[in-house]
Formats: structure tokens, sequence, C-alpha cells
């Protein structure tokens, strides 16, 4: 699987759509799994503030996903600098 890199809450609530769509999943379809209302899968990528870090990661489990934390590299651009 590639990576994602995500600098921004929007940037993980864009990635985890993506990943969630690959998986040929609706945001209902993921709620289940997790166990919370589609609306709280919309938040998580829809970058919502009050989402909380329990929640994303159980979003995270339910798509065969981890979270690896590392020191910013600065040779790799953002998404800011792209477009």
């Amino acid at each position: 699987m590639d990576s994602h890199i995500a600098r921004s809450s929007k940037q993980v609530g864009a990635t985890l759509r993506s990943l969630r769509k690959q998986a040929n999943l609706t945001q209902g379809a993921l709620g289940k799994r997790v166990g919370v209302r589609q609306a709280t899968i919309s938040d998580i990528e829809n970058a919502d503030a009050s989402t909380k870090l329990e929640t994303l990661f159980d979003v995270l489990s339910a798509l065969d996903l981890e979270l690896v934390i590392r020191k910013r590299s600065k040779d790799e651009p953002s998404l800011e600098d792209i477009f």
C-alpha cells in the first residue's frame, strides 16, 4: 500500500475519504464497522475539530490503516506547494 503524507486535518480527512472509497465503502458502511453514525464519518472526512482521537483510531483500524509519526521531511512537497 502506498504511503500518504498529511500535514493538516483537512489532508487527513481527504486521505481517509479516498481510502474509504478505494475500499468500496460508503460512509454509512464504515460507520457501522466503527460503531458510529454516518455523520461522524462525514465529520472526520471534513476535518471537524470536535473529532475524538479514539474515533479517528477506530476508523483507521476499520480501514486496516495505521498512523506513523516521523520528523517532517523538507524534501517532500506539501499539497499546498503542488496546487
